[in-house]
């Protein structure tokens, strides 16, 4: 009985570890994914539990990013770091999002590309005044194509090399 109970927690932490990975801004489930599966999990077990946790911060980021930001601005240091976040945001993804609306900002989070994914995709959202009913759908559809697609070269990579 208690190996059956360590098993399980063995399990579950791999299970939090791939949920909390998912989580991360610059991980995300790009990073998430192949971690789960590196772990012993299908690519679609990963897929979902990484899909779950990286869109656990999506509300907190459209709702809580602006009132976060003004309150850094009052320090000089973060003023600096935000103003530059701010504007790496707006130069490198608004002009794609005015340009195409919300699939642009599908297209945004569904690239599995470094700088892309549902932090970049809710923090432009957030600054350009996107409203949350139509923001969020659109980020976890993006979040879908792209656990899809890293899911699929997972299960590519995994079966190619076990």
């Amino acid at each position: 009985m208690k190996a059956l109970v360590v098993d399980f927690l063995d399990f579950l932490s791999i299970e939090l570890a791939v949920m909390f990975m998912a989580m991360l801004p610059v991980i995300e489930l790009r990073g998430a994914i192949p971690l789960g599966v590196s772990m012993g999990l299908s690519p679609v077990h990963s897929a979902i539990l990484s899909y779950i946790g990286s869109a656990i911060p999506v509300p907190i980021i459209l709702f809580g990013i602006r009132p976060i930001f003004g309150f850094l601005r009052k320090n000089s240091f973060f003023r600096k770091i935000i103003d530059k976040i701010v504007y790496n945001s707006n130069v490198k993804h608004s002009r794609k999002i005015r340009k195409y609306g919300t699939i642009g900002l599908v297209i945004l989070v569904a690239i599995p590309l470094p700088g892309t994914g549902v932090w970049s995709g809710s923090l432009v959202a957030s600054l350009m005044n996107i409203r949350f009913k139509l923001a969020f759908p659109a980020i976890l559809l993006g979040n879908a194509i792209a656990a899809v697609a890293i899911m699929t070269l997972s299960h590519g990579v995994s079966s190619v090399l076990m």
